[in-house]
């Protein structure tokens, strides 16, 4: 099995488990019969989950940190795990009226989280400047762009996009956000927000950071790209009517660019 502190065996024991490989996350999920235990290399996103995980307790429904570990090289993050399924399941990519009525409903709860105590700021300030370490250090993946992101209709390379993005800094309009609303990442049960998870990028920031990766991750849920199976039904008003905001379309594309860095 995997290098795991002491500590945290301690806590598994001999649980069964298997490997969680959904999603884009860089990092090893072991899922546990009622725990995960979340194994990444070091970061400010590592570190931040945790400490976000534990101030967000009775404020949303999110995993119950059990132990958290780090050395050098990597952090180890043993958490509860949430009720429910991912808001890709099928069932719910098949009732896209529901799916989209409960996301939006998500994104209004993280919305009411009071941010005026909150020590979490994940603006644009500091989401680019995460970015330019990341295009300076080689880290950005241009392979799992949008296909019109870079190239001959898009931007020359990750620093000709960071340039841009510097240049269009839209207005923020400061809430709770998760950071990665993608499907995978909200998990729904008896047709309410049952947990979030992957919480390193969770803090105060623009509202509309979340409503783009959202409309990005339904579009791309519906049209299979991770499946290969296409759904029908879906279209971007539904979202925008039950959030019950006109969308920013100026926003949401530069925040599926500025993802693109991430």
């Amino acid at each position: 099995m995997f290098d795991i502190p002491g500590d945290i065996r301690d806590l598994i024991q001999e649980d069964t488990y298997y490997i969680d490989d959904v999603g884009m996350s860089d990092s090893t999920a072991i899922v546990f019969s009622d725990m995960i235990l979340k194994i990444q290399t070091i970061s400010e996103e590592a570190e931040n989950e945790f400490r976000v995980m534990e101030w967000l307790q009775g404020k949303l429904p999110v995993p119950k940190v059990l132990r958290f570990e780090r050395d050098d090289r990597r952090a180890w993050l043993l958490m509860t795990k949430v009720p429910g399924e991912m808001a890709c399941a099928e069932k719910y990519l098949k009732d896209p009226d529901l799916l989209t009525s409960i996301l939006a409903e998500g994104i209004q709860m993280l919305w009411n989280v009071d941010i005026n105590n909150c020590p979490y700021v994940r603006d644009l300030e500091k989401k680019l400047r995460i970015a330019e370490y990341k295009v300076e250090n080689n880290l950005v993946d241009t392979e799992n762009a949008e296909p019109d992101t870079f190239g001959r209709n898009g931007f020359k390379d990750p620093t000709h996009l960071l340039e841009w993005l510097y240049q269009n800094k839209p207005k923020e309009e400061l809430v709770f956000s998760h950071g990665d609303f993608c499907l995978p990442n909200i998990f729904i049960a008896n047709g309410k927000i049952s947990g979030y998870i992957d919480l390193g990028r969770t803090g105060i920031a623009d509202k509309w950071q979340d409503i783009a990766l959202c409309y990005r991750s339904l579009l791309h849920n519906f049209a299979g790209k991770y499946t290969g199976k296409r759904y029908q039904g879906f279209s971007a008003d539904m979202l925008f009517e039950k959030i019950g905001i006109m969308p920013d379309w100026d926003k949401i594309r530069y925040y599926i660019l500025l993802d693109e860095l991430f």
